[in-house]
């Protein structure tokens, strides 16, 4: 499972759309309502570098024309995954769209700093402000275990919702959905500080929320706060999702790709299709994107794997630690990069780790060779060490990928940059297994003999991570090298 954390606007767009379309796992207190849900007023508006505040304001003017209804007010705020957008300033609450496009205009592509983190501020969301007062403000969390679901539940919501884990109401769903509570079980657990007219409404809502969590493969769902505003009767009551958080398992894709884009297609947020840019698969809508952390924006190499990543089935991962380090891997398998980290980290040079990334999955010769270059290019555009810089070339032993194979394209990339890989005095580290190794550790070993490399070469008889103690701590082995 790959949990990652999607925009804001797309998690309500999901949650809005089959809220009334997922299949409950139990039938609940109220009945399926006969028709779904209107389409939700999200504006999303996302700020490039290459365009101006003013044109991303002007087009979301034509794009969501609700924004220039007279008397509406919203809430702006940016969707760059900021926890506690409130207590840092990032809110605009209950504001015209002219005082919401000034206060955007005025923080967008420029710097904020959130605690300690600093970032640029590119996407925001702009909706419909809901009036309520604070006494119907509720908190919800979903999120998922070894053990099942956990549900979480505070009737005290809000800003100021404080230590969850130790208020929240707690609910397992094991993982025998066969064994899902009842109606009542929910009720009980969870409620028992909430008026009873909303019990009814909430249990619903609960059990709607849980099957879209489960149907869409969501790992991680946050909503604070959840309003639940009655009717002038008391005898019921509305729910509204304010602000939320959600993750999704990423590698579902192949089987929730099309819900998450049919939710978040132009037909489905009431958007004309005539007025939309991007990609959109015919059959869906776009397909979900999955945002860098705030303060960790892609740079240009990030992105470049990324999207090599995207249009093949194997695996290329690659995020820049620190791009003067000293220490850089080339690390096929996303378990050995792990190791590989936690290795150079316990050697006691975690500060000098430059990146953190993997190849697997069987990438193809020319896919190896374009990510290689990448990483050797990032590593020798970095200024010279008086103490030179250490490659590690590393791996497990490999199930399916062919060794052989894929160190070609790194022999091709080697090739490329061995006059610079001498001039920054790089120790190259190889350790690697699985098939056809022989025959990569010899063509490797002979490239770094040819081009005079300072490389050292181990197969399988080397602890998968034994070769860093000997590269950054002067250790010595038993092992030899491999000949």
């Amino acid at each position: 499972m790959a949990a990652k954390t999607i925009s804001e606007a797309d998690g309500k767009a999901i949650i809005n759309y089959h809220l009334t379309r997922a299949p409950v796992i139990k039938p609940t207190p109220l009945p399926a309502a006969s028709t779904h849900n209107p389409s939700p007023k999200l504006a999303a508006l996302h700020f490039p570098e290459d365009e101006s505040v003013a044109a991303v304001l002007d087009r979301a003017e034509i794009t969501y024309p609700w924004l220039l209804v007279a008397g509406s007010k919203f809430v702006a705020k940016p969707d760059q995954g900021i926890k506690r957008r409130g207590k840092s300033g990032l809110l605009k609450l209950n504001s015209t769209w002219a005082d919401a496009r000034e206060w955007i205009a005025e923080r967008a592509g420029k710097p904020q700093k959130v605690e300690s983190v600093v970032g640029v501020l590119r996407t925001f969301l702009v909706e419909p402000f809901v009036p309520h007062p604070q006494n119907t403000e509720y908190y919800i969390n979903i999120n998922s275990a070894r053990e099942g679901d956990w549900l979480l539940f505070t009737h005290e919501g809000g800003v100021d919702v404080g230590d969850v884990d130790a208020k929240a109401k707690k609910l397992l769903i094991p993982v025998d959905l066969s064994q899902y509570p009842s109606n009542e079980k929910i009720a009980q657990t969870l409620l028992a500080d909430v008026p009873k007219f909303a019990h009814a409404v909430l249990v619903d809502f609960i059990s709607r929320l849980y099957a879209v969590y489960v149907d869409c493969q969501f790992t991680y769902l946050e909503i604070n706060p959840l309003v639940v505003i009655p009717n002038s009767a008391g005898t019921s009551a509305d729910v509204h999702f304010l602000d939320l958080a959600a993750k999704i398992d990423q590698t579902a894709e192949f089987e929730c790709g099309a819900k998450w884009a049919v939710a978040r297609s132009p037909a489905a947020l009431g958007i004309a299709v005539g007025k939309t840019t991007g990609t959109t698969n015919i059959d869906a809508g776009p397909p979900l994107e999955f945002p860098a952390p705030f303060g960790r924006e892609l740079t240009k190499e990030e992105a470049y794997i990324a999207e090599m990543d995207a249009k093949t089935g194997a695996s290329l991962k690659l995020t820049v630690l620190n791009a003067k380090g000293r220490v850089w891997t080339l690390v096929a398998g996303g378990g050995a990069s792990v190791v590989y980290a936690d290795a150079i980290a316990s050697a006691g040079f975690a500060d000098e780790l430059a990146n953190y990334g993997e190849y697997s999955g069987a990438p193809t010769e020319t896919q190896t060779y374009h990510y290689a270059r990448t990483v050797f290019d990032l590593m020798l555009r970095a200024p010279q060490h008086a103490e030179g810089k250490v490659l590690f070339i590393g791996g497990g032993i490999a199930n399916f990928t062919n060794v052989a194979s894929t160190f070609k394209g790194v022999i091709r990339a080697l090739r490329g940059v061995a006059n610079a890989l001498n001039e920054h005095n790089v120790q190259i580290w190889v350790r690697r297994a699985g098939p056809n190794y022989q025959e990569g550790l010899r063509n490797i070993k002979a490239v770094g003999e040819e081009l005079k490399l300072n490389m050292h070469v181990y197969g399988p008889e080397m602890h998968v991570s034994g070769i860093v103690p000997l590269a950054l701590l002067g250790k010595t082995s038993t092992v030899k090298e491999f000949v």
